[in-house]
């Protein structure tokens, strides 16, 4: 068994383990067989070489694993309860679309910080779900209601993102500023990069993101 501590700017393990790969592909085994690279469980058997990543990356993996599956579930929740309020089975579509985007800020703002993606920087970024969400159902709600037909559907859309666009702002800064204070906290840096940075991209993004898709949608 081989333990073996990180330096340097990463902390993470995976740019370790990426480093150790690296190594090994560079290396000649001659006639030995070249081991198996295993993230996670036991090894099968003893007939090949395995090199098993444990330890602090074991506890990587479950814990994005675990949060994941949760994020999964809490993305199923908020689509049922959109189609009980909307009566609607593609209006969740348009309000859940702005939550991949704010991986556009997330990941530029751990790029501009040289700050490592940790599970704190995951869990910033299923708070931003319920955030993202919230100013979704503001848009779309707004030009349900605004909607008529007399009136064409972009001038519709416009007035919308007009009207909705400071309530949405705020909202958005509110959470913002609430980031900046743990902005240079060790531990919890990865959760106020995904909060500050996720809410400035999706937030300029969804008010020409829904629009755009509701329509092509036209729900």
């Amino acid at each position: 068994m081989v333990t073996a501590e990180l330096a340097g700017d990463f902390e993470a393990p995976l740019y370790g383990m990426l480093a150790v790969q690296k190594a090994l592909d560079a290396m000649d085994f001659g006639d030995l067989p070249r081991p198996e690279i295993v993230l996670n469980g036991q090894p099968a058997d003893r007939a090949t070489p395995v090199l098993l990543w444990d330890g602090e990356w074991e506890v990587t993996w479950v814990t994005f694993r675990d949060m994941g599956a949760a994020f999964m579930v809490a993305l199923l929740g908020i689509y049922i309860l959109v189609v009980a309020q909307f009566r609607s089975f593609k209006v969740p579509l348009v309000i859940l679309t702005p939550i991949p985007l704010t991986f556009i800020g997330i990941l530029g703002g751990h790029w501009l910080f040289g700050a490592p993606f940790t599970a704190t920087s995951m869990i910033g970024f299923i708070a931003l779900a319920g955030i993202i969400v919230r100013n979704s159902i503001l848009l779309v709600d707004f030009i349900r209601h605004a909607r008529r037909d007399d009136v064409p559907l972009v001038d519709t859309l416009i007035e919308a993102g007009s009207i909705r666009f400071k309530p949405i702002l705020l909202t958005a800064l509110a959470a913002m500023i609430g980031a900046v204070v743990i902005l240079s906290d060790p531990i919890f840096q990865g959760l106020a990069i995904s909060l500050l940075f996720g809410l400035a991209s999706s937030t300029l993004l969804t008010v020409l993101v829904i629009p755009a898709i509701y329509r092509v949608l036209r729900t």
